[in-house]
């Protein structure tokens, strides 16, 4: 698949599952722009693409902050004259409380940045991608959307609150041929991706890949693959969409013996 002459904005596209998706775009000729609120990891990854030749633009921007998400779309638009692709994937998990002890500013935080954000971030480059010939929003949502571990309440909301939104998207902005999906990574290995300051790969046991239907445990190229495919020609067919890429963990009956 070829991007060239795409513009693409990646949020969260500093380090982790972003950082490849912005750099698979990259590879693929597309004129990628990091947003992400960590300037360390957003400089290190337009560099590391630079380096390659590539084309990338890191912009600063926090997704809870609808300003900072208008200069975003302003800053590319006014650069690259359109936007053709959206990945909202800028994120946070739910922290170390529990309903118990969670004030709600805690829960506002989750929410704000991993649901009203990508709402913010759509509705804004949609208003861009209106004035071109439409375009491809994707949404990063997770498993969490779907089952739960303990304690994850604002996470696993925010993500199914993703999902909800994927579809009412593909729906309203189906008149101005902007597809609409969302993709729910499992458990993906994002440990080499860090900023420097933070690398510490993690050292996965055999019983952590061969728990999974797959045989392994996930890694970001996964999902940049398939961010890749579903904004492509080749999707065209495929809106209000989610897909999931967990290994096969979801669709896995376990029983503690």
């Amino acid at each position: 698949m070829n991007f060239k002459n795409k513009t693409v904005i990646v949020t969260g596209g500093g380090q982790g599952i972003g950082s490849v998706i912005a750099r698979l775009y990259a590879e693929a000729d597309a004129d990628v722009i990091i947003a992400d609120i960590d300037e360390e990891a957003g400089r290190e990854n337009e560099n590391y693409i630079l380096n390659k030749k590539q084309s990338a633009l890191f912009v600063k921007c926090d997704v809870s902050d609808e300003n900072s998400i208008k200069n975003l779309v302003e800053t590319t638009a006014e650069r690259y004259k359109k936007i053709d692709i959206l990945v909202n994937n800028a994120g946070i998990g739910s922290g170390k409380t529990n309903i118990f002890t969670r004030s709600t500013a805690d829960w506002d935080k989750v929410i704000n940045i991993n649901l009203r954000g990508p709402y913010l971030c759509s509705k804004y480059v949609s208003g861009i991608m209106t004035k071109n010939n439409g375009g491809a929003i994707i949404n990063i949502a997770s498993t969490r959307a779907f089952m739960s571990e303990s304690d994850t309440e604002p996470y696993s909301a925010s993500k199914g609150g993703l999902i909800a939104l994927t579809h009412s998207l593909a729906v309203s902005l189906s008149g101005y041929k902007i597809r609409v999906n969302s993709i729910s990574p499992g458990w993906i290995d994002v440990t080499p991706y860090k900023k420097k300051s933070l690398l510490n790969p993690e050292k996965l046991r055999e019983i952590d890949h061969l728990q999974h239907p797959a045989g392994r445990v996930g890694r970001p190229e996964d999902i940049a693959q398939a961010c890749l495919f579903l904004s492509s020609d080749e999707a065209g067919f495929i809106t209000g969409a989610n897909l999931m890429i967990d290994g096969g963990m979801t669709v896995k009956m376990i029983y503690e013996e």
